[in-house]
């Protein structure tokens, strides 16, 4: 199971977010490149409607558990 769709964002290493702490001009930002800006539309569209599915499997599971249960 995922967690979110982080595709337009870099996740910083612990260092990395350590040093953003004295990090006064916002100069350490970092994002995921793409050839364009549609790509990266398309790209993160896809990753975001594939959390969605994510979120109704588990309800869907969630939901089987609690009627298995009791019945």
């Amino acid at each position: 199971m995922r967690t979110g769709s982080d595709f337009l964002y870099a996740v910083p290493s612990f260092w990395e977010g350590m040093a953003r702490i004295f990090d006064l001009g916002n100069t350490l930002n970092e994002y995921n490149g793409s050839p364009s800006g549609n790509i990266a539309d398309e790209i993160a569209f896809r990753m975001d409607w594939a959390m969605v599915g994510d979120n109704i499997r588990n309800a869907m599971n969630e939901f089987e558990k609690q009627t298995v249960t009791t019945q």
